[in-house]
Order: C-alpha cells, then sequence, then structure tokens
C-alpha cells in the first residue's frame, strides 16, 4: 500500500529519495513481532513491554526495537554504508513513523495534518514530516481500500484477534472494549463506525492534497462502508424476525401455536 501511495500520488518527485526510504523502511517494519494484544491490553495487564516502555506506546516501540535489532544484522544491514550523521537522523524519522501508527494518536496526527493540509508546502520540513506520518497511518489501516472479497476475510481475521483478547480480559478482570466484545459487536457494525469515523475522514483529508486518490482509494472505503450498511441492515431485519417469533412458540403436536393474537 505505501508503495501504491507514493506511486499514485507521484511523490517521488515531490519528496527526497530519503523520504523514499524512510515511508518503505517504516512500512516494512511498523507491525513487526506482534503478540495479538494491543496497547490497551499491554498498559492494563502491566505486560513486561507496557513496563519496560512506560506504558508509552508500547507495541510500537517494541516494533521499532525488534525492527532496528534485525537491521542490526549484517545480513541485514542495507543501511551499512551511511555516513553515522546521516543514518541517526534516519533511524530517527523511521522510529517517528512507527510511534505514528499508535491508534491513541489518530487524533492529534490527523488534526495536526488538517492544519497544513490547504496550504502545504513540500519544502517545509514540518509539513513533510507531518505528511508521512499520515501516509504510514493511512497504509497501517489500509484493509478495507482493497476489494470486498481481499479485505473482508482478513476482518474476520482481526475480530477474531479481537475476540480472543476481549476474553482473556473478561477472564483477568481487565476492562474490556465495546468493539471488541464477541456479544456485543458484529462484523457491520464494527466496520461501519471505523470507515465511517476514521478511514473517510482521513482519506478524504489526504485527497485534498492529492486528488488523484479518490477513484482508486476513497471511493472504495465509501463503496465498502454502503456493503457492510447493507448487510447490517440484513442482520437487523433478521434480529426483528427473531425477535417476533418469540412470541410464539412450537408445539409438536398442533405446530405453531401463538401465545398472543399477535401475527407475524
Amino acid at each position: 500500500m505505501m508503495y501504491g501511495m507514493i506511486h499514485l500520488c507521484n511523490l517521488q518527485e515531490r519528496l527526497t529519495m530519503t523520504d523514499m526510504c524512510i515511508l518503505m523502511t517504516a512500512a516494512a517494519c511498523h507491525d513487526l513481532d506482534h503478540p495479538g494484544y494491543n496497547n490497551t491490553y499491554q498498559i492494563n495487564a502491566r505486560t513486561e513491554l507496557a513496563v519496560r516502555y512506560n506504558d508509552i506506546s508500547p507495541l510500537e516501540n517494541h516494533h521499532c526495537a525488534v525492527a532496528f535489532q534485525i537491521l542490526s544484522m549484517p545480513e541485514c544491514n542495507i543501511f551499512a554504508n551511511m555516513e553515522p550523521d546521516s543514518f541517526k537522523q534516519l533511524r530517527q524519522a523511521i522510529i517517528t513513523l512507527i510511534l505514528a501508527t499508535d491508534m491513541a494518536r489518530h487524533g492529534e496526527i490527523l488534526d495536526s495534518f488538517k492544519q497544513k493540509v490547504d496550504n502545504f508546502d513540500f519544502t517545509n520540513e514540518e509539513h513533510v514530516k507531518c505528511l508521512k506520518m499520515v501516509l504510514i497511518k493511512c497504509c497501517d489501516i489500509s484493509n478495507e481500500v482493497r476489494p470486498t472479497e481481499v479485505a473482508e476475510p482478513w476482518v474476520d481475521c482481526l475480530l477474531e484477534e479481537y475476540f480472543i483478547q476481549s476474553e482473556r480480559e473478561k477472564s483477568e478482570g481487565l476492562p474490556v472494549a465495546p468493539f471488541m466484545d464477541r456479544d456485543k459487536v458484529t462484523k457491520p457494525t464494527a466496520q461501519i463506525g471505523f470507515i465511517k469515523f476514521v478511514l473517510i475522514p482521513m482519506f478524504e483529508t489526504v485527497m485534498k492534497l492529492f486528488p488523484q486518490i479518490e477513484e482508486i482509494m476513497v471511493q472504495p472505503l465509501r463503496d465498502s462502508r454502503d456493503h457492510y450498511e447493507e448487510l447490517k441492515q440484513i442482520d437487523d431485519a433478521i434480529s426483528g424476525l427473531v425477535s417476533r417469533m418469540q412470541i410464539r412458540r412450537y408445539d409438536f403436536q398442533k405446530g405453531w401455536k401463538p401465545l398472543c393474537r399477535r401475527t407475524i
């Protein structure tokens, strides 16, 4: 997805080669060694990662550490020929992008980008830094940009990961997020909210700077939202039918027998 955004937005002509390197490396490394439980669990459960990183983006800090452990190996060190000062700057930039994928910072980062987008200046270092943070955020949660037949199986995997976490939280007496609770969330309701209130606003903000992403990225998000809204309508209709059927009982000798005069 990062490569696609760079190509589609023609970023290779607007950003430096170092910026390209930072974006691609951060995208490749941003989720290394994910333990399957999010930051909320890590912090509430006081895990080793949470303690190590003082409750500050434990997973993202861990991804950074693992990434640079790998990159320090001679056979993996793609930066071996860089000057120390250049590597130090590049390393810091990669860390900044990986840490930006912590969803706890979503509002902060998007608001900052919104303040810059109408008068965006590619020669302004802070503007470019903010853009790169938003780009990696887009890529990090871009599943719904893909065709439904590709995206939906990954949604199923994600929901199952959420449910496993919520069940563990219940067993350990920890707070449970409603959107992770198997008893409270459905796939349509989970996806509608995320697409409408997180994905579409972020991608539409990026679209102000790069109108060319509308057809290939923003419209598929709208289509995905519509798809899940249709599924929700079906679920609601089925739930309504089941509720109405609960006023009747099955008599094995006489067939369906109304409990009241209300009919289905």
